[in-house]
């Protein structure tokens, strides 16, 4: 009899904001159900980056699953979770040690990089913009 292994939580993350500096909005797309979060505050197109990062983080802890990755079109912010570069100012450090404490509770498998146009939580923030 063959085990069927459940598939692993995929968890999309986009953050933005209008103009740059702007208000924040971020979108996180888990189990093929977009979440949207706004009253985030101003900051960067990056800041709204992190805050996906933290809101997809938060979103899938709550879903209680343990094995979980976060996939999302930042390539800075991607590559400085996974440790391949380094902040290069005091913003970024800070948003990476949030993120590190939060990931305490529940830490994804990976964070891993995807293009744009595959980015579900991109796509579903873009139609939510029309």
């Amino acid at each position: 009899m063959r085990t069927v292994r459940p598939r692993r939580l995929k968890v999309y993350f986009d953050g933005g904001c209008r103009p740059n500096p702007g208000v924040i909005e971020v979108a996180v797309v888990a189990r093929g159900a977009a979440r949207f979060f706004d009253d985030l505050g101003t900051g960067t197109n990056t800041d709204a980056e992190w805050l996906a990062l933290q809101m997809a983080l938060q979103v899938a802890q709550s879903l209680g699953e343990a094995d979980f990755d976060l996939i999302g079109d930042s390539l800075e912010v991607v590559r400085l979770v996974n440790g391949a570069s380094r902040p290069g100012s005091d913003a970024a450090a800070a948003h990476l040690a949030r993120f590190e404490a939060a990931a305490a509770d529940g830490r994804p498998r990976r964070v891993r990089w995807i293009q744009r146009g595959q980015n579900l939580a991109g796509i579903a923030l873009a139609r939510r913009n029309g």
